[in-house]
């Protein structure tokens, strides 16, 4: 299979990277603005980036350490740790040491953090469905497999330069 795009045709604004970027960028703010408008939610002033840590909390099968949650979401350990902060302040989220190594944090959601998980799941799969509007059930899987190949294209080449 040949390259997609050439230096004669390519328009960087038109291209896959950038309107991925935008349309990341709007569901974001998207998120953003549902979340603070809702009635529940809204004292809690949850952020569509800490909706993500919590959702990765709460989909998360074992304990996950912050360096494990930084890997999973591609974000800067200073950032992630004063995101943590204010998510334990806020009583959503607290840290634990390990029993085995004493060196290790686990996180994990309060029963709080449980409980507004799913209203947060909800919004965000709103705010998922706004944007896929005019979309069959069929081109979203579609678009999702897409995205997935390409997510799997990313890791096959930094694994690459990693080796």
């Amino acid at each position: 299979m040949g390259d997609i795009y050439d230096i004669a045709t390519y328009q960087p604004k038109k291209s896959v990277g950038y309107m991925l970027s935008r349309v990341r960028v709007e569901m974001l703010a998207a998120l953003d603005r549902e979340l603070s408008a809702d009635k529940r939610l809204a004292p809690l002033e949850i952020s569509s980036a800490q909706f993500i840590v919590i959702a990765m909390l709460a989909g998360s099968s074992a304990p996950m350490s912050a360096s494990e949650l930084c890997k999973g979401i591609s974000y800067d350990a200073g950032a992630m740790t004063r995101m943590l902060d204010r998510l334990e302040n806020k009583g959503l989220m607290r840290r634990n040491r390990s029993a085995h190594d004493r060196r290790l944090t686990h996180l994990e959601l309060t029963q709080e953090g449980i409980a507004v998980y799913p209203r947060m799941r909800e919004i965000s799969m709103s705010v998922a469905n706004h944007f896929l509007r005019g979309f069959t059930k069929t081109e979203a899987r579609q678009l999702e497999g897409l995205l997935g190949r390409m997510f799997e294209n990313a890791q096959a080449a930094a694994h690459r330069v990693s080796a």
